[in-house]
């Protein structure tokens, strides 16, 4: 039979998934080598032109193949710390570093903005470093070049050559090249998994959905503080219908993420060693948040090299803290080299005793109790106006999210704690692919054995291929993260796949034949949408209050079902009905 007369508009839209599903997939067998999985936002990699996707074949002409030659290879541009002493208008900091002085500079020398850790705080002019006087920016590269003169690099990528003098290695990570552009869930991938209980301090309060909102965005906050950025976070339920939450962090330890998440962080805010306010509910009552109108980006210009951006936003500040601000600031001095005048001290923000970002005080609240709250400010920096926007819509959330911590009247019970070893994934991986391939062929011999047909074999296989090939494109597309509970789904709809398959087949070869070909097709679908909506009314109860893991397998089996009832299931009938029609 000529290959043109199997090509129905069914089989077609069939083949239309298929190839659509393999270039979400991108499937590359002859993967090797690495590639780069993440880009400092703002940093130098990034203006330089490196991006996430990019494989690396050498690093100054030296090949790498895995992620440990990288490492070896860029190892000479990681220095030892240097001990450095910067001299300001407000005192004198002794301090190691690595490749960079950890701050930004206007043309006034004040300085802008500084790294997490770095004791030079915004507002502070810089006078001297290392005993070298500063009289203009150009003067701190002259110092920095000095104590760490640039080396060249050379970084040869699937996108070009990247060549630049760096101090430090590039701000990348990089991972050995995947076969596919599927991600693994925690599962297949290694980290831990915490399922958390949120509680009302109050007895006899249940806990609001805003409240549970509030309870994640702290979490992904204080996970993202200490360095950790592939993190899952969903909503759950336990069998009662209270609320639960689901956290999962790629590469953590069990230890690392009951810390993190299950303990409730202590926020201070300091101006010098002086507590002006915590993070309780009689502190900060209020953050605005998601408020154009007390909150955002209010000016943007040029400062040296980069472009700086201000933000702002309102809190309201209870009685006791104002009364605190307004005594410590009184003894403060006035910086008037800023615009407006900024107190000679900044207002520090630390989670657990760790420095998470300063603030100028404008110079108006000095011995001031403000009746209309307090407008907290600071400033974001990049190589251009964007990346300066972005860095400080960023900085601004971020430390929206510090205030709103200590004010969450939630506490937080452990329900399950689980640590996954990748070693495990990959073997679940391997065992399960050597499995399916098993699997298939058991179930081709045993079709073949019912029926003695080879043709009704090869069509059966190519539409359950098909159908697991549209899944995984499915996954890719939506960037969903494929985990034992997914594959245990796509096992079970290519399961009832093949059952309805068998159905049609039975139906249609050995039906009554008294009834025509269509006749029978359409009994067979009447069978097969039947035991389809039976299948969805199953999980949908599982989708509503499952915890997470369960949501999962119901998500992936009623795509999985959907897929094989709607595109493979009349591809399926399509050439059967060309094949086996006498």
């Amino acid at each position: 039979m000529k290959i043109k007369k199997l090509l129905t508009t069914r089989v077609i839209i069939l083949l239309i998934f298929l190839f659509l599903s393999l270039v979400f997939i991108n499937p590359n067998p002859l993967a090797s080598g690495i590639r780069i999985s993440h880009v400092e936002p703002g940093s130098e990699a990034s203006s330089v032109g490196f991006s996430s996707g990019q494989t690396v074949f050498s690093v100054n002409n030296k090949p790498v193949n895995t992620p440990s030659d990288y490492n070896s290879a860029i190892l000479s541009y990681v220095r030892a710390p240097e001990e450095i002493e910067v001299v300001t208008d407000s005192g004198e900091f002794t301090y190691n570093i690595s490749w960079d002085f950890g701050f930004r500079v206007d043309e006034n020398l004040t300085v802008v903005s500084s790294d997490l850790g770095i004791p030079v705080r915004s507002g502070a002019v810089v006078r001297e470093i290392s005993s070298r006087a500063i009289l203009s920016p150009d003067d701190i590269k002259t110092v920095l070049d000095d104590i760490f003169p640039a080396i060249p690099l050379s970084i040869q990528t699937d996108a070009g050559e990247f060549a630049f003098l760096a101090r430090n290695a590039p701000e990348i990570s990089v991972e050995e090249a995947t076969f596919t552009d599927i991600k693994k869930g925690l599962d297949l991938q290694g980290g831990a998994r915490i399922l958390i209980k949120p509680t009302a301090l109050e007895q006899n309060r249940d806990v609001s959905p805003e409240e549970i909102d509030r309870l994640k965005d702290v979490i992904r906050e204080r996970l993202d503080v200490f360095g950790l950025s592939d993190v899952t976070i969903r909503d759950a339920f336990d069998s009662e219908g209270d609320p639960l939450v689901l956290v999962e962090v790629a590469g953590a330890t069990r230890e690392f993420v009951r810390d993190k998440v299950a303990r409730r962080a202590h926020f201070e805010a300091r101006i010098g060693e002086d507590v002006v306010f915590e993070g309780t509910p009689q502190d900060i009552p209020f953050v605005c948040k998601g408020d154009a109108t007390c909150s955002g980006i209010q000016q943007c210009g040029p400062t040296g090299d980069y472009v700086s951006c201000q933000y702002y936003f309102n809190v309201r500040l209870g009685d006791s803290a104002l009364e605190r601000q307004a005594r410590i600031t009184d003894s403060l001095e006035i910086n008037s080299s800023q615009d407006g005048g900024v107190l000679s001290k900044t207002l520090d923000f630390y989670l657990d005793e760790q420095l998470v970002n300063s603030l100028f005080i404008q110079a108006d609240l000095k011995g001031r109790k403000p009746v209309q709250g307090v407008t907290i400010t600071g400033n974001g920096v990049g190589a251009d106006l964007r990346k300066a926007q972005d860095t400080a819509y960023a900085n601004m959330e971020r430390v929206q999210n510090f205030l709103i911590t200590g004010s969450l009247p939630l506490k937080v019970e452990v329900v399950k704690l689980d640590s996954i070893s990748p070693i495990l994934g990959s073997q679940f991986i391997s065992n399960a692919i050597f499995v399916g391939i098993l699997s298939i062929f058991a179930v081709g011999l045993i079709v073949y054995i019912r029926y003695r047909d080879l043709k009704i074999v090869l069509i059966m296989l190519f539409t359950t291929l098909s159908e697991v090939v549209i899944i995984l494109g499915f996954a890719a597309a939506i960037g969903w993260r494929l985990d034992l509970v997914s594959i245990a789904g796509i096992i079970a709809a290519v399961g009832t796949g093949i059952d309805d398959q068998i159905v049609l087949i039975d139906e249609v070869v050995s039906g009554e034949v008294s009834r025509n070909w269509k006749e029978r097709v359409k009994g067979a679908f009447f069978i097969i949408f039947t035991a389809y909506a039976t299948t969805v009314a199953a999980m949908i109860p599982l989708w509503n209050a499952g915890a997470g893991l369960v949501r999962g397998f119901a998500i992936i089996t009623i795509v999985g079902v959907s897929i094989g009832v709607f595109v493979t299931r009349p591809a399926f009938a399509s050439l059967a009905e060309k094949l086996l029609q006498k």
